[in-house]
């Protein structure tokens, strides 16, 4: 399979990478950064310049091209203002959408976040974020597009454990980024998850268990 990740200097991108390529799995990594292939390329990747604030559907499409499968792994950022968000998590996840139907890429896995709701109220930068995601995690579902949407709590960088739970109204906990990327990595490598919209959090279930289920 050959896998298009957006976002893909990201710390869970750089880590699906390195599993995806350790399987045996293609990476294109889109990155903003020049500086950052050699990074990418450490873990397996193959490193395309194209900025997602900027660029357009076409431009996108192309990067992509020959993918089997999209994962939007990008996002505005912790420090980031809340107009990059909007431009951001969600246009940049629209637009990889559309970029995806062009090149008739079925397949997409959309990192998002618990609480995400493309109805939530607020000015603040954490309301903003959250309707952000909302917003395009409502866009993918009506895409027509195979997709599956991932939304884990809060991330750490402790090493993972394996062990995970799905599922919905799950309480807001966290997760190593480790145990994310290896939840899309089974994501992608199972078919049956497609049209399906879950929470993540630390867990007692072995990860492939815990997809399949």
């Amino acid at each position: 399979m050959k896998v298009a990740i957006a976002g893909g200097h990201g710390k869970i991108a750089l880590r699906l990478t390195k599993l995806l390529s350790e399987r045996g799995d293609e990476v294109i990594s889109l990155i903003r950064n020049p500086d950052h292939a050699e990074d990418v390329r450490e873990a397996g990747g193959e490193p395309v310049v194209c900025d997602l604030e900027e660029a357009e559907v076409g431009d996108v499409a192309k990067a992509i091209d020959a993918a089997d499968a999209v994962v939007f792994a990008a996002g505005a950022g912790p420090g980031s203002g809340t107009a990059r968000k909007e431009t951001m998590d969600y246009g940049g996840a629209a637009k990889l959408i559309e970029a995806a139907k062009k090149r008739g890429i079925e397949r997409y896995v959309m990192v998002s976040s618990m609480g995400a709701d493309p109805d939530a109220e607020g000015d603040d930068s954490f309301s903003v974020y959250r309707r952000a995601k909302g917003r395009a995690d409502q866009a993918l579902q009506e895409s027509g597009l195979a997709y599956t949407i991932v939304r884990p709590t809060r991330l750490t960088d402790e090493p993972g454990t394996g062990k995970v739970t799905i599922g919905e109204g799950l309480e807001s906990s966290e997760i190593p980024r480790d145990d994310v990327a290896a939840v899309i990595a089974a994501v992608l490598a199972n078919p049956a998850t497609a049209e399906w919209t879950f929470e993540l959090t630390s867990g007692d279930t072995p990860i492939e268990e815990a997809v399949t289920r």
